[in-house]
């Protein structure tokens, strides 16, 4: 399998499932964009796509030109191509905009070990049916997803209090997630040395909220560990067809 990376910042790649994908033998293509590093004009070759979390946000393109390449080239894949699709946090928001939503700043931060709600259509997703009603897992963000409501190729698949589309899909190979189950136990703290993170969490949590952050999302490591590999393993099994 042939899999492109989309990063936006060296600590933001698939983690836990990218070391699913390596013990698999597949062959991760990683771009680095932050780093002007450019996505490859034939993307046929590609079996699937990944496009990762960052600092940055969607409306960024003055200051990060590569994003309007970048979105070019996800719905090429998406939309022209059809073909398999993961975005988290970021990568979720630039699918939702690519596919006609839009990205706004949200009412309220949500950073933390948070709880997603399922709705009743996770049920007959090809991905999600077997997780429970309700998870928890690592929220770091200030920008959500609005205005899928008039595509009806989208299909929500789980909400917050304060995020209504946590999970959505795109017909039945493109997903968005904006939280991160893709995590490992070097995640938070790796990600509290990136400032504009640091500074969003310090605002949300208050002085020195690193420490306790890495340990809730430690305390609930083998959980999203386990909500990986489920995904992972489904995707890889219905979307991927192997």
């Amino acid at each position: 399998m042939e899999i492109i990376v989309l990063q936006h910042i060296k600590v933001e790649d698939p983690g836990y499932i990218k070391d699913l994908m390596i013990k698999d033998g597949f062959n991760l293509t990683t771009i680095e964009l932050d780093k002007n590093e450019k996505i490859p004009k034939d993307l046929n070759k590609f079996d699937g796509m990944f496009c990762m979390g960052g600092p940055m946000d969607t409306w960024m393109e003055k200051k990060y030109p590569w994003l309007v390449e970048e979105k070019k080239k996800i719905k090429e894949f998406v939309i022209d191509l059809k073909k398999p699709f993961l975005g988290f946090c970021l990568g979720c928001q630039l699918l939702g905009e690519v596919i006609g939503g839009k990205v706004i700043k949200s009412k309220k931060s949500e950073i933390g070990m948070l709880e997603i709600n399922f709705l009743k259509k996770k049920e007959n997703d090809i991905i999600f049916s077997t997780f429970p009603e309700k998870i928890k897992a690592l929220q770091w963000h200030s920008y959500e997803v609005v205005n899928l409501e008039n595509n009806k190729d989208v299909t929500l698949l789980a909400s917050s209090p304060n995020t209504k589309y946590q999970i959505f899909k795109y017909k039945n190979h493109a997903y968005g997630i904006q939280f991160h189950i893709e995590v490992k136990n070097t995640t938070v703290h790796e990600w509290g040395c990136v400032p504009e993170y640091k500074t969003a969490l310090e605002k949300e949590l208050g002085n020195n909220a690193l420490e306790k952050f890495d340990k809730d999302a430690k305390l609930n490591m083998n959980q999203m560990n386990e909500y990986s590999s489920i995904l992972y393993s489904k995707f890889k099994k219905e979307i991927l067809g192997i």
